[in-house]
């Protein structure tokens, strides 16, 4: 599939491009207020009462045994669903700051303890400081393909990727123990580069936190069921894996579609500000769908304008978006949105296609002369 142009901005019209976003931020910025902070608020209502719904169907389910199929049914796509909210619109975007200046102890992006095995502070380490400042940067950003894929044909192949689209598939099932491990460098001691107590030493907040995790899901609850405990145990299982596979999907369309790009380490060398929303722009993929699909997805369909303004409160991005379209529009940058459908079959298509020998295509310079 051939890659949309983009027109090959000037050092002056680069400034330009940075500037009109940046006031868009400031624009942004100023009007915080009192409907941001009661939209955060619902949604930490909706996090844990349609969690306590979801858990009190599994038990009565367990309880009254006519019931049990459509409450277990019932109770698992509701607590899934809180388990979803709670990652993505909830602690993926308060993690991110975006309501710091709320002065709200429980929404502080620095101290915000999610609902997964992951560890908040390895997640702030991973995704907000070394995936967000290098986006799509090979040997920088980790996210690309999490060390176990390759999604573009920029990496280098080996008969290992192979194997990659049923790995795909399981790592979608465990994907929060994929972003668990991100930064334990695993690889490294697979290969002998790190010692296994140093490994045992830097995983031991994630093993505690894995322990409570699944403490809570797997042991509490489905005792309180008492003899029922096995479907108690099973709803939990898989709200869990409706989540994970969620997020991963969510997570791969926002990077990995046809028109998203990768960059090299020397792209980076005295990035201006215009630049890097450049890359960011490049390397980022929208979702449309609507409120519903915002809603469910963190906001993160409007993974464009959460790589230009991570810190900004995601239900504002909506609005942003149509106006970085059209900044995006005036400078001849192609603006990658999609339907879910669409976006996700073009991700397939990568993992399908790039487990094979491919090679790179011939890169696009971000600015003239460079």
């Amino acid at each position: 599939m051939t890659r949309p142009t983009n027109r090959v901005l000037t050092p002056a019209e680069l400034d330009r491009f940075g500037e009109e976003l940046d006031a868009l931020r400031r624009r942004v910025t100023a009007d915080l207020g009192a409907s941001d902070a009661r939209y955060i608020r619902r949604v930490v209502a909706a996090v844990r009462w349609t969690g306590v719904a979801g858990r009190a169907l599994l038990f009565l389910g367990a309880f009254v045994p006519m019931l049990l199929w459509p409450a277990w049914i019932a109770g698992t796509l509701l607590l899934g669903l809180s388990k979803i909210l709670e990652n993505m619109e909830l602690g993926h975007n308060v993690m991110h700051g975006q309501y710091d200046w709320m002065g709200d102890a429980q929404l502080q992006g620095a101290t915000y303890e999610w609902d997964i095995v992951a560890t908040g502070d390895n997640w702030r380490k991973t995704h907000n400081f070394r995936h967000h400042t290098y986006t799509n940067v090979r040997g920088m950003d980790d996210d690309i393909g999490y060390g176990l894929l390759r999604i573009f044909p920029e990496q280098r192949w080996r008969p290992f990727y192979l194997l990659q689209p049923p790995i795909a598939v399981v790592f979608a099932l465990l994907f929060q123990w994929g972003v668990a491990i991100q930064d334990l460098r695993v690889g490294r001691w697979f290969s002998g580069k790190m010692k296994t107590r140093q490994l045992l030493r830097i995983a031991q907040p994630v093993g505690r936190k894995a322990a409570r995790q699944l403490l809570k899901d797997y042991v509490l609850f489905p005792l309180l069921a008492g003899p029922f405990f096995l479907p108690v145990l099973l709803g939990n299982l898989v709200a869990n894996g409706m989540r994970n596979v969620w997020t991963f999907v969510v997570i791969f369309c926002g990077h990995f579609t046809a028109d998203a790009e990768v960059f090299p380490k020397e792209c980076i060398r005295d990035e201006s500000r215009g630049h890097w929303y450049l890359r960011q722009l490049r390397g980022s993929s929208n979702i449309s769908g609507g409120p519903v699909i915002d809603v469910l997805t963190g906001n993160l369909s409007h993974q464009i304008e959460h790589h230009f303004y991570p810190d900004l409160p995601a239900n504002r991005y909506a609005a942003i978006a149509r106006e970085v379209r059209q900044i995006c529009t005036r400078y001849g940058q192609h603006y990658n949105t999609g339907s879910l459908p669409r976006q996700f079959g073009q991700v397939a298509w990568r993992i399908l296609r790039h487990a094979l020998p491919s090679r790179a295509p011939v890169a696009q310079p971000l600015v003239q002369g460079a």
